[in-house]
């Protein structure tokens, strides 16, 4: 694994040397070494790089990375730009089109989000080619939650999005009232219509930030051109 730099560097390192992270530093350095695992190594902290600690305004929790080629870059529900939206995605943008207005980009790629000080985190960081859930267990969730800790212990306005019970569940955690929390419905094809549609996430983060001075997030992922292939 590449070492975690910066900010969340400093703020997680207590855990770096605790069993259970040398646990998962063997476990996952053994599983790239024989399987195909993604993200690749070098993306696996993206959540953290690309979003320091001292910009963190918006926490969106996923479960676990995109298990197919091409997919994960270490951040949740985020695809790289010529890669097929995913089903979830598809759901959050509809979301997001009748809570502000967005269109509906040509690609899945949330690095604006993350660059604006929205922390999209997975519980789980890695998994195995084509198999869902399979690096749950091995750690991941003590040091996401460690992450989460520290959020949760900062006192400043922030806003925690948690969309199906695995995210509901980290609720019990962040108890500071200057911290919003939004739950809903998981935006999987499987449950987007219990709850997830119409929950207007967007604008109510947005609402929550300018109320206390803060900027709201930018929500609009832009189109990106695709290459031409000449003749």
């Amino acid at each position: 694994m590449p070492p975690l730099s910066g900010s969340w560097a400093n703020a997680l390192k207590g855990e770096f040397s605790k069993e259970y992270y040398r646990k998962l530093f063997k476990t996952v350095g053994a599983e790239y070494q024989n399987y195909t695992v993604y993200p690749p190594a070098d993306d696996i902290f993206n959540a953290f790089h690309f979003t320091p600690l001292e910009q963190v305004k918006v926490v969106i929790l996923g479960q676990d990375p995109y298990h197919e080629p091409g997919q994960a870059h270490g951040l949740c529900f985020s695809v790289k730009p010529e890669v097929d939206i995913p089903p979830s995605l598809v759901n959050i943008y509809r979301e997001l089109e009748s809570d502000l207005g967005c269109y509906i980009p040509n690609n899945g790629y949330l690095e604006k989000w993350a660059r604006q000080g929205v922390l999209m985190l997975n519980t789980v960081l890695t998994v195995r080619a084509h198999q869902a859930n399979s690096h749950k267990d091995i750690g991941w969730e003590e040091f996401t939650d460690a992450a989460i800790h520290v959020l949760a212990g900062l006192d400043r306005p922030m806003v925690f999005i948690l969309w199906g019970k695995p995210a509901q569940r980290k609720k019990a955690m962040i108890t500071n009232p200057r911290h919003l929390v939004l739950e809903s419905a998981h935006p999987s094809p499987l449950s987007a219509y219990r709850g997830f549609f119409g929950s207007c996430p967007f604008s109510k983060t947005n609402d929550y930030l300018e109320k206390n001075g803060l900027t709201p997030i930018d929500w609009q992922i832009e189109n990106v051109v695709r290459g031409v292939n000449k003749a």
